[in-house]
């Protein structure tokens, strides 16, 4: 399972950095303007220069409207800014087949730059909560537009989490689903270590954080540390090593 971090800027990229040996992917967002909100594309460039060159940058592209055109070159400035992964919140896309033609979109715009990119189709586990479309649509969205993974986060960030949406039972039919397509599964939304147990043991390769590893534990207010880096890296790491020795680790 692959750590995601998320940043909101430069100062807090740097403060990933410091911990890059913990890390697998930094992921340059924008928490003001939403879940997975856009940040500039100047800060992707600045902090794409300022993390080790063999971590990969993703960037989120918004939680972004019904607008493939609009999308779609949102999803192209991402990666001509120097991200390798890009994230597309469908949030405005109300049927699965919205959110194919969505992506689609963005994979041509995204692949035709850059083929080695991974394009991320991303949905949310409270999207009864907003009307978008269904969690366990994702991943025959991102299988059916071409996409590299499917991905879910929470939309409202009020407390609640990823399980408090979508228990640890559908998310493992989630990711049973995005692997039968050859798709990776990411999972992420208020994510603690106390789920690191359930993630591991569904098969999630790629889990995402950010308020878990803020001062505080508030994604907001707190900034990214170091240490907490590090201490979630270890859980995971725990958890992996008893899931492969066929002992549950306790939390």
């Amino acid at each position: 399972m692959l750590l995601l971090i998320s940043p909101d800027g430069v100062e807090e990229a740097l403060d990933c950095a410091k911990a890059a040996e913990h890390l697998d992917i930094i992921d340059v967002k924008k928490p003001d303007e939403g879940s997975l909100g856009a940040n500039f594309p100047w800060i992707i460039r600045e902090i794409r220069d300022a993390v080790p060159a063999d971590k990969p940058v993703s960037a989120t592209v918004g939680d972004v409207p019904y607008k493939p055109g609009t999308v779609a070159q949102a999803a192209l400035g991402a990666v001509v800014s120097g991200a390798t992964y890009i994230k597309v919140g469908l949030y405005g896309c109300t049927t699965p087949d919205q959110g194919i033609e969505v992506m689609r979109a963005v994979v041509r715009a995204v692949k035709d730059h850059c083929p080695e990119a991974l394009v991320v189709a991303s949905g949310y586990a409270d999207a009864h909560r907003i009307g978008c479309v269904n969690p366990l649509a994702l991943p025959d969205i991102a299988a059916r537009s071409g996409a590299d993974a499917a991905m879910l986060d929470t939309a409202i960030k009020d407390g609640t989490r990823l399980f408090d949406h979508v228990p640890p039972d559908v998310c493992a039919e989630f990711v049973r689903l995005a692997h039968a397509s050859g798709r990776l599964a990411a999972l992420a939304g208020s994510v603690k270590q106390a789920d690191l147990g359930p993630l591991t043991r569904i098969g999630t390769d790629i889990v995402g954080v950010r308020g878990a590893v803020c001062e505080g534990g508030d994604r907001n207010a707190g900034r990214i540390q170091p240490h907490l880096v590090a201490a979630f890296r270890a859980e995971m790491d725990r958890q992996a090593r008893g899931h492969a020795a066929g002992v549950p680790a306790v939390n």
